[in-house]
């Protein structure tokens, strides 16, 4: 399999953690020093405890991801960084509330040579332009 392929992979992995609440596996996706930008979140989050923490927060106050499917995914390698792109259409259940949300979001991944495999090692979220 080649970069781009493995790459690709990886991402399919993060999706499917996040679609399915699996919160292990979708943080194991991450690099302990990722860092977060959410157009949902007032500041940016500095690393992954910081997300997780977050996280935590919005599961107890009843968050729950209900589905989410990635669209027009697009790599660009840069050594043994990669910048993935992706538009997301997810529907999450917050505080019994269905929300849908139309989003694009960047993911920046890193060649991890010790594990063989690439780990995000940033993420931003951002409203899809209308119009």
């Amino acid at each position: 399999m080649n970069a781009t392929e493995q790459v690709l992979e990886a991402a399919r992995a993060l999706v499917a953690a996040f679609a399915s609440n699996d919160t292990d596996a979708y943080f194991a996706a991450f690099s302990e020093d990722a860092c977060f930008v959410f157009h949902t979140v007032a500041q940016p989050l500095p690393t992954r405890a910081a997300y997780q923490a977050l996280w935590q927060e919005w599961q107890a106050d009843g968050f729950e991801v209900l589905s989410c499917d990635s669209s027009n995914p697009q790599v660009s390698l840069q050594g043994e960084v990669a910048i993935f792109i992706h538009d997301v259409a997810t529907r999450l259940r917050i505080a019994g509330e269905e929300i849908a949300c139309l989003e694009r979001e960047t993911i920046v991944f890193r060649q991890q040579h010790e594990q063989g495999r690439w780990l995000a090692c940033h993420e931003h979220l951002s409203q899809l332009p209308t119009g």
